[in-house]
């Protein structure tokens, strides 16, 4: 991590409030995915910043938002406002150069895999597997957004991919941990953990994995 985002991490813990945690089963400490509720900005910071684990996390970020090029573009058409709103001409002429010229440094400082939609997506995955080789956990945010503060139900699941190449190349199969992120109650609440069965092929599974992940971001097995 570099030293512009412990400082900012600092400074975030000190004007927050403490986040305590509620697991649902007892935490097995190996490399694992994190599978976590979005909320706009605040999913990833949590988890950068007050998850108990985010001293060894790498976290999935999309590469857009991490390059000042594309960033600006990206926040304009990212849901970071209500379309509807009567200032949202302002905030389309406004927030995407802000967001342009203080996340890219902000995000390149963090612990994070930029994710690739397009044929650099191997690179993603590498990252990834490198991480999780080095004992660190990976930190995903699978849902769609559909509209401002709305996701669908269905996860992507696009990344699940990683569990099949990660036990191709280690031989083990990943566990997956939802976690569900109650902003107002000031609390994680992580799921029970869901595992990949590397005996199945990855199609035969994906609905399960995929609801079961998605029930527990959602907070709806608690």
């Amino acid at each position: 991590m570099g030293r512009l985002f412990n400082f900012l991490k600092a400074g975030f813990r000190l004007l927050t409030p403490k986040m305590r945690t509620v697991w649902a089963e007892p935490f097995i400490d190996e490399p694992c995915v994190f599978v976590c509720s979005h909320i706009g900005a605040m999913g990833p910071i949590h988890m950068a910043v007050n998850f108990p684990l985010c001293d060894n996390v790498a976290i999935w970020c999309n590469c857009q938002v991490m390059d000042r090029s594309e960033c600006a573009e990206y926040v304009r058409h990212d849901f970071w406002w209500k379309p509807e709103s009567r200032l949202a001409p302002l905030y389309s002429a406004t927030i995407p150069h802000i967001a342009a010229a203080v996340l890219p440094p902000v995000l390149t400082s963090a612990p994070t895999i930029p994710v690739y939609h397009d044929a650099r997506v191997m690179t993603t995955m590498r990252q990834s597997i490198k991480a999780l080789k080095a004992g660190q956990h990976v930190v995903i945010f699978p849902e769609k957004p559909s509209g401002y503060g709305e996701y669908d139900r269905r996860i992507n699941t696009g990344w699940l991919n990683l569990l099949v190449m990660y036990h191709r190349m280690t031989g083990k199969a990943l566990r997956m941990w939802p976690v569900w992120i109650d902003q107002k109650g000031h609390t994680f609440y992580i799921g029970e953990h869901v595992r990949y069965d590397p005996e199945r092929p990855l199609e035969e599974q994906e609905d399960a994995l995929a609801e079961a992940l998605g029930c527990g971001l959602r907070g709806e097995n608690r």
